[in-house]
């Protein structure tokens, strides 16, 4: 089985953007990490202000599933971060991706 890798596309509402990737950074890509998914990185984009895309990676798509489904479940997430992180965002889209040539193993750990 290859790895999965979603990348996920957030248009903040109308010059929020900053404060999303502020909050990502700071408390969701944490929680990410906690439950195992890898965070790649998180890039403003060059032609729209309110529009950053950002990536995590799975070891499968099982793993995928149950992965998430903890992240989602989890207390801070429904009690802290679903509030406050969910009314940032106007919009997302998210693409699936098989990690066929095997990115994910050459990407470079995140700095501790």
């Amino acid at each position: 089985m290859s790895g999965v890798i979603e990348i996920r596309t957030y248009r903040a509402q109308a010059g929020r953007r900053e404060e999303l990737t502020e909050l990502l950074e700071a408390r969701v890509f944490p929680l990410h990490r906690e439950t195992g998914i890898r965070v790649l990185g998180v890039f403003p984009s060059a032609e729209d202000s309110d529009t950053l895309v950002w990536l995590r990676a799975f070891p499968d798509a099982d793993s995928r599933d149950a992965m998430t489904k903890a992240l989602y479940g989890s207390k801070e997430w429904t009690d802290e971060l679903a509030g406050v992180v969910l009314p940032l965002i106007a919009d997302h889209t998210a693409v699936l991706l098989d990690d066929t040539p095997s990115l994910l193993s050459r990407w470079p750990e995140p700095a501790a």
